[in-house]
């Protein structure tokens, strides 16, 4: 029994020792290859947007209301009419209003003749109290009540004023020029004013010059400013694409379903009339942009050369700058130091350090070995391997780290390719 138990344990680790060889000789065999990506230097131009909704409307458009209570009994436009300033667009009924007028005329007249009677009554007491046959006091009260019916004439006066003005108010004007958007009443409707203005009409001053009222998310807010430009589309026009720009950016803020969100007013030329009001505007608002400047893809400044993917007889020339990008030249992986502009996170502006045309690094992929085919993007190629180890530096692509010679904190071990 234990002749057969130490069998079993010979045959066992036999077999082990031959399927570690060969894993380690299958490893040897398969030999990884290197590819680069690359990228010249060129004029582009660098856009950055947000994008947004908004509402079309009017840039002036007046609520016309009446200020007196009535029945409506004439209206003289409806939808779509085009009106001038001054123009009658309805009136109230007058009767009540011509009523009013006349009572304050008759009680202006009244308060009239009371005065002059007041005033002559007045002359006659001066005249004795100068003489000294009626007392002072007689003479002051006379001189009292010729002062109030002054003061009652001038009083039923400013009521006749306001009673004509009020029938004035029944004959409604437009305020501007313009289109009639909306009607409220119908002939023969009271309206009353006694605690607010009632709405009869809206109208808009001209619809050739229309702006979007757009709602912009706070974290978008700090990157639009007056003068930027916008494009926007609307459902009605799928097909086209109507331009404008920032003009204001407003400092109230709306919170909505907790969610903050800014005002932004956007002009929009409307020469064709296409653009109504109250449509809903898909809005694209450029924050960035700069045409024709010298650029880079932006991973351009996050390649990192190092021992790694270096083959034989390869070398690294690195420098010390905040900003760099890598060129191979022969066996050669050299820095070059350079000044950046603006970036919109796929492209990043070269304003100094490099010449239109230079061919820079960009990305690596490694194939073959016994790893499937990676890339910096795809996963870390660098990490422990069975069975092979030797010094292997960071992946390229990565955000720091130093290149010089593939020294770097986060250095792994694993095979050097050939």
């Amino acid at each position: 029994m234990k002749k057969n138990k130490k069998l079993w344990i010979a045959v066992a680790a036999a077999v082990a020792v031959a399927l570690l060889a060969v894993f380690l000789l299958s490893g040897k065999k398969k030999k990884e290859e290197v590819t680069f990506e690359t990228a010249v230097v060129k004029s582009s131009d660098i856009h950055n947007s947000i994008t947004a909704t908004g509402t079309i409307e009017p840039v002036t458009s007046v609520t016309v209301g009446t200020q007196v209570s009535g029945i409506v009994s004439r209206l003289y436009v409806d939808y779509n009419s085009i009106v001038k300033k001054g123009q009658v667009i309805a009136e109230l009924d007058k009767t009540n209003l011509m009523s009013e007028l006349n009572t304050a005329k008759a009680n202006l007249s009244s308060a009239q003749s009371s005065m002059n009677y007041q005033l002559a009554n007045f002359n006659r007491y001066k005249t004795l109290y100068n003489k000294g046959l009626v007392s002072a006091d007689e003479y002051e009260s006379a001189r009292l009540s010729y002062q109030q019916a002054k003061d009652q004439v001038a009083q039923s006066r400013e009521t006749v004023k306001r009673a004509q003005t009020n029938l004035g108010y029944a004959t409604i004007t437009s305020p501007i020029d313009g289109v009639v958007l909306s009607k409220a009443v119908e002939e023969g409707q009271t309206v009353a004013a006694s605690f607010n203005t009632p709405e009869l009409f809206v109208i808009a001053k001209d619809l050739t010059d229309m702006r979007v009222i757009a709602n912009i998310d706070e974290a978008d807010i700090g990157g639009v400013k007056q003068g930027q430009r916008v494009t926007f589309t609307v459902d009605a026009f799928p097909d086209d694409s109507f331009e404008g720009h920032v003009t204001q950016v407003r400092q109230q803020a709306t919170t909505e379903s907790n969610v903050v969100t800014y005002e932004v007013v956007i002009s929009a030329r409307n020469n064709d009339l296409k653009l109504k009001p109250g449509l809903t505007a898909n809005v694209t608002i450029f924050t960035l942009e700069r045409n024709n400047v010298l650029a880079v893809p932006a991973k351009a400044l996050r390649f990192m050369p190092n021992a790694a993917i270096l083959k034989k007889d390869q070398k690294i020339e690195d420098c010390e700058a905040k900003a760099k990008v890598w060129t191979l030249e022969g066996n050669t992986f050299k820095a070059h130091k350079v000044e950046t502009g603006i970036s919109n996170g796929s492209m990043t502006e070269i304003t100094s350090g490099l010449k239109e045309g230079t061919e820079v690094l960009v990305d690596f992929k490694i194939s073959g070995g016994d790893m499937p085919q990676m890339n910096s993007e795809g996963g870390n190629p660098f990490m422990p391997r069975p069975g092979n180890r030797g010094n292997r530096g960071s992946g390229g692509n990565s955000a720091g780290g130093n290149a010089g010679g593939g020294s770097n904190n986060n250095q792994q071990q694993g095979p050097r390719p050939n």
